[in-house]
């Protein structure tokens, strides 16, 4: 069949392994195996968006609302943003997705950092568009080389924060000067899929942004601090214009009805997004202790998920797959000696340790 070399060239998304698939390799009880590869929320979903989804289950012979109106006025409320700045999307990666047909052309380029989420290099080179890769600093994005990586043709610039995978989080005034200097004919997509992690200090004022820079995009998400991942549901904050562009392109109904009601459930959810970062906070601090007992280097994470530093990390995947344990080798970030390992419950990032000690022959992490 005949397509584009850029689509025959570009190398599919692979998700986290999931558990089932695990189980039947390896022989184990699905209940025995512990999933710590693909960021998800191990508290489950909140019990507010538990219930709006049961509410919703005799609308489901019917279209969702295609414009969204009750997730985007809730949004609105929450931010403080006019309806007209809100586009919603099957999961963030939708909308990053929606910001490259609207903007990128063959012609163009796009410029993101290395070790920074993969999706960026695939819906560039899904366009046919030029991928520009500014080199990291310390494994996170050096402004300064992004700037200077900007070409006449560049219409994107990608920019996590924090990161996925390698969690480094950016200054606020440094990523505030960046977005002065570049041009407005650039749209700047800043990924905020995990800054509900952050302490309220450490976020960055990017709503306030909005106004001053009318060439940036805010991109969130459900599926991680929320716990909706597998309803996929994700929403863009921008000016009025980009908005427009990217729902030109958009698909109908692309974000589902239990979706929509789920998530404007889950935003009035405060009890259950405060602890899910306590439990975060918490797991962060059992499991880089036992890299520290280990005597594993590791990347210091804003996320919910941190990248550890173990050597031959094929083996070591393979060799927590054999204990039952599911992790994210990350050697396709140019990371190759690196695991990078979601936050769990106690008891999840306890398993995890004790076999990582087993697998690299430490012993006890005790």
């Amino acid at each position: 069949m005949i397509a584009p070399e850029h689509i025959r060239a570009i190398a599919p998304y692979q998700p986290g392994k999931p558990i089932a698939e695990l189980a039947r390799e390896m022989g184990l009880a699905e209940a025995a195996i512990v999933k710590l590869a693909s960021n998800e929320n191990p508290l489950g979903i909140s019990p507010k968006a538990r219930a709006a989804i049961a509410g919703a289950l005799d609308e489901l012979a019917l279209y969702p609302d295609g414009n969204g109106f009750e997730l985007k006025s809730a949004i609105a409320r929450k931010y403080g943003v006019g309806l007209d700045r809100i586009v919603l999307g099957n999961g963030s990666n939708d909308v990053l997705e929606l910001a490259a047909r609207a903007f990128l052309t063959a012609q163009g380029s796009a410029v993101y950092s290395q070790h920074a989420f993969a999706v960026y290099p695939l819906v560039t080179q899904s366009i046919g568009a030029t991928g520009i890769e500014a080199k990291a600093k310390d494994f996170g994005h050096d402004l300064s080389a992004m700037l200077a990586a900007i070409r006449p043709d560049t219409r994107i610039v990608f920019i996590a924060n924090p990161n996925n995978p390698t969690g480094t989080l950016l200054d606020s005034d440094a990523l505030h000067g960046f977005l002065k200097k570049v041009s407005p004919e650039v749209l700047v997509v800043l990924d905020e899929a995990y800054v509900e992690f952050l302490p309220e200090e450490r976020r960055t004022p990017s709503v306030d942004w909005l106004k001053e820079f009318p060439n940036l995009l805010l991109s969130r998400t459900f599926s991680k601090a929320y716990g909706l991942a597998g309803l996929r549901v994700g929403f863009a904050l921008a000016s009025p214009e980009v908005v427009d562009l990217m729902n030109r392109v958009r698909q109908p109904f692309n974000v589902n009805s239990l979706a929509l009601k789920a998530a404007a459930a889950a935003l009035d959810d405060h009890a259950f997004l405060a602890e899910s970062k306590r439990v975060n906070d918490e797991g962060m601090l059992q499991l880089t202790g036992g890299f520290k007992r280990l005597g594993l280097d590791y990347i210091p994470s804003s996320g919910n998920f941190v990248a550890v530093k173990v050597g031959d990390a094929g083996r070591v995947f393979q060799g927590l797959l054999k204990q039952g344990v599911i992790v994210r080798p990350v050697a396709n970030y140019a990371m190759p000696e690196y695991l990078r390992i979601s936050i769990g419950l106690p008891e999840q990032n306890a398993r995890c340790l004790t076999a990582l000690a087993e697998v690299i022959g430490q012993g006890d992490t005790r």
